[in-house]
């Protein structure tokens, strides 16, 4: 009897598996919101209390969130890259009296994140490409397949308008002091670049010729 049951669908092939792939990959919606962890926590008892007790309340939510992330056996360079970024925005708030101190260097990140991904598309080599390419099983050779260089280059393209905005939108909220603002706009940075991972995944993948060798 012909077998009528429907071939598989490899998930990476579609957006909701890549997307849940790229999440993954991110700590998940959990990890994400554990990494924001002390962010919240200084803005909320900013908030409450004043900056003496945000800074209280940082020194004690950054080390419990890193014991978390480490307990989940998330990357221990992350979790120390946590560790230490929480420290200098203290230490930026701390030199400057403002609670919205805390978030200036991560607002001059998307502006560096942006010439660098800008960069990359001015001499043929899109940021994105150099990371995802691997994973979504594309060839070594991927900048000599104009398919995949146009998928990689409009992804990274569409990265450094997300960085322009992520940048406007804090510099806004910086400069009507705003840290809660500022707090809300880091936790959804991660979770707007899993979208943009899971879409280049899925064009990547379907734009990948057969005859193409793909990495292992």
């Amino acid at each position: 009897m012909p077998d009528d049951t429907p071939p598989a669908v490899d998930e990476g092939t579609t957006l909701a598996g890549a997307l849940r792939g790229s999440l993954a990959r991110s700590g998940g919606v959990t990890g994400i919101l554990i990494a924001a962890t002390p962010a919240v926590a200084f803005v909320v008892a900013d908030a409450l209390a004043g900056l003496t007790w945000a800074f209280v309340a940082l020194a004690v939510a950054a080390p419990v969130a890193f014991g978390i992330r480490l307990a989940r056996r998330e990357s221990l360079r992350g979790a120390v890259v946590g560790l230490a970024v929480a420290g200098v925005c203290a230490a930026v708030a701390a030199l400057s009296g403002e609670a919205r101190a805390f978030f200036l260097l991560p607002t001059l990140i998307p502006a560096a994140l942006g010439v660098v991904f800008l960069g990359s598309v001015l001499v043929r080599r899109p940021v994105i490409g150099i990371v995802l390419n691997r994973l979504a099983g594309g060839p070594a050779d991927w900048r000599d397949d104009p398919r995949l260089l146009r998928v990689y280059t409009l992804s990274t393209l569409a990265g450094v308008a997300i960085h322009a905005v992520n940048l406007g939108a804090r510099g806004v909220a910086y400069a009507a002091d705003q840290p809660a603002v500022l707090a809300a706009l880091g936790v959804a940075a991660a979770p707007v670049f899993a979208v943009l991972a899971a879409v280049t995944l899925v064009a990547a993948r379907r734009a990948i010729s057969p005859a193409s060798p793909a990495l292992a």
